[in-house]
């Protein structure tokens, strides 16, 4: 669970695996030197699921070395030695490393900052220059808990001027079994890679010269796409959101107002046209949801205003951060802005609220929580807005997810400087955290922008305007729905949900027929080329995870049905209209 600043910074059980975790790095280290007694000495912190330790090495390590490496790791586990750690001054430890320059250079910086400085030996076998957090003796680390993975480069401090180190990576757990059970995971994660599955499927692909992070769809992934913007569109209208249109590019002057200008350092360099003012490709939708606002009067009589636009963003991220869909630069978001008066709050997060359970249960996603995040009390000088109306808004917040009975945390300190906000955090199939749909207020864009309404008093007053995105971004979305689904989606998100293949050319016009009645169902179908083996069109609809397989052929097409085979095996012979009605309903029920 993500851990709230109020709370302790990490449970018992993630305490113990973080200081198995750096007690290996040092352990690892111990087995580089004496392997490799002239190595220089990087860092070597906890990461998710193990370690690592950065070396400068007489020549590069080779898988082989891994395993000797671990080999002398696990002796030293048996020996069942001892961390012990204490301070040193800054002359002392430049004493003790002495022929570790990396280990200098830190020396130097924590010097300069007045850090204490501490030293953490292992029994008689590795020193290090250390914070701590350690196993009390190597007793407590499991032998069979740990591996060395992968090797990789690294420039010390990131900074490619400096040297290029050597980092070797380990993963470590509590036991034997724990360990399997991630590795197992891990080879599932795999298969289910989005970017794997995308390119077999024919989904999506990102192409050089276009640019990374810009993906592009093929028509099956444009379908996919358009269900599921049809979908939320659909679910937005029929609580009364209503559409609005911005542009994709803007003056920067929006973005003066708006602050992004000066603060947000993930938009594009200008577009300096001739005679006229720079132009920005719009990182995100906010400030036009404003200026559009500020074009007409309002009375309390005209909120809430609820306003939506599925609308594409430009953000310059760092190419080493882009990944498939999930980061890209290109990012749609289902965006919806709602202007409200302070006694409405209650009122339309309820109704978001109801939209994101809808969501989530339509896509199975049934695992979730939420983070209420909230100012931090003691320095609540670095928030704007009334205090009252924060003191309301966070009431509400939580009064409103503890209603539901909703699995959830606190995140004290964890508000916005403009606002409280409440996050939904799911695990999909294989356990994994994503943040989806988010919930914010806002006071400050409302001051920045000087919106306006007239009250019941006749005074000018400003709205609370609420953020909320429920799938958050349709590439990010899609890339987690592929992983989660292994690209075997239900049958209403499927982009082909039927297809038919005739056992011969003898049998395509009564395909015909039947995909006619599929395609005035509204169902996406196909009708698969008759020219190779059955068998070879079967294994293909399968590999390409098409829900329902048509074989037709002499027997199928003098009773006027069709030979089924779904995802649960062969469900024999079906009239033709019988099964289109049937998965006509499938679809419709989203089940």
């Amino acid at each position: 669970m993500a851990k709230s600043k109020s709370e302790a910074p990490e449970t018992k059980h993630e305490q113990n695996l973080d200081h198995i975790r750096h007690s290996l790095a040092h352990l690892l280290a111990a087995a580089v030197l004496k392997e490799f007694p002239d190595a220089k000495l990087g860092v070597g912190p906890t990461v998710e699921n193990g370690f690592y330790y950065d070396f400068l090495l007489p020549r590069p390590i080779t898988p082989d070395d891994l395993k000797g490496l671990e080999k002398a790791m696990r002796t030293m586990v048996d020996k069942k030695l001892p961390f012990t750690g204490r301070e040193v001054t800054a002359a002392e430890a430049k004493k003790l490393f002495a022929q570790q320059p990396f280990k200098l250079d830190l020396i130097n910086e924590f010097s300069k900052e007045g850090q204490k400085l501490t030293v953490y030996e292992t029994g008689d076998v590795f020193m290090d220059l250390c914070r701590g957090g350690h196993v009390e003796n190597t007793s407590e680390i499991a032998a069979d808990g740990f591996t060395l993975d992968k090797i990789a480069g690294a420039y010390w401090r990131g900074d490619e001027k400096n040297p290029q180190l050597q980092r070797i990576y380990g993963l470590a757990f509590e036991s034997k079994e724990a360990l399997k059970k991630y590795l197992e995971l891990r080879e599932e994660a795999k298969k289910r890679d989005h970017r794997k599955l995308g390119k077999e499927l024919e989904l999506f692909t990102i192409i050089d010269e276009v640019g990374p992070g810009l993906p592009l769809f093929y028509p099956k992934g444009a379908i996919l796409r358009r269900v599921l913007e049809n979908y939320i569109t659909e679910m937005q209208e029929k609580r009364g959101y209503v559409p609005i249109w911005i542009p994709h590019i803007t003056k920067g002057d929006l973005y003066k107002i708006s602050g992004h200008l000066d603060k947000y350092d993930a938009m594009y360099p200008p577009m300096d046209l001739k005679g006229e003012a720079q132009y920005y490709l719009k990182p995100m939708n906010c400030p036009h949801f404003m200026m559009l606002y500020k074009t007409e009067p309002h009375s309390y009589r005209d909120l809430p205003l609820r306003w939506t636009c599925t609308t594409t963003n430009y953000r310059y991220e760092k190419s080493g951060e882009l990944s498939g869909l999930t980061r890209v630069r290109a990012l749609t978001q289902d965006d919806c802005h709602v202007f409200v008066r302070p006694d409405q709050i209650e009122h339309e997060i309820n109704l978001m609220l109801d939209m994101i359970g809808d969501v989530y249960r339509d896509f199975g996603f049934n695992d979730f929580r939420v983070r209420i995040s909230v100012r931090d009390p003691k320095h609540k000088e670095n928030y704007i807005g009334d205090e009252k109306i924060w003191v309301e808004a966070e009431s509400v917040l939580k009064n409103l997810i503890e209603k539901r009975k909703w699995s959830h945390e606190i995140g004290e300190g964890e508000a916005a400087f403009y606002g409280p906000k409440l996050d939904f955090i799911f695990k999909d199939v294989l356990g994994r955290d994503w943040q989806l749909s988010t919930i914010q207020l806002d006071m400050n864009l409302p001051q920045r922008f000087e919106l306006e309404y007239i009250d019941d008093k006749g005074e000018k007053v400003r709205p609370i305007v609420i953020h909320r995105a429920i799938l958050g971004s349709t590439e990010r979305f899609m890339g987690i729905l592929i992983e989660h689904f292994a690209g075997a989606f239900p049958t209403w998100l499927a982009p082909v949900q039927a297809t038919i293949l005739p056992i011969s050319d003898k049998f395509v016009e009564y395909g015909k027929k039947v995909h006619e009645q599929l395609l005035a169902a509204g169902i996406r179908a196909e009708l698969a080329d008759a020219n190779e083996s059955l068998g070879k069109r079967i294994r293909t609809a399968e590999m390409t995870k098409i829900p329902y397989v048509l074989v037709v052929g002499e027997k199928e097409e003098a009773a006027e049905t069709v030979a089924v085979r779904s995802r649960k095996g062969d469900e024999g012979a079906v009239d033709a209209k019988k099964f289109v009605a049937h998965l006509a309903e499938e679809i419709k029920k989203r089940s």
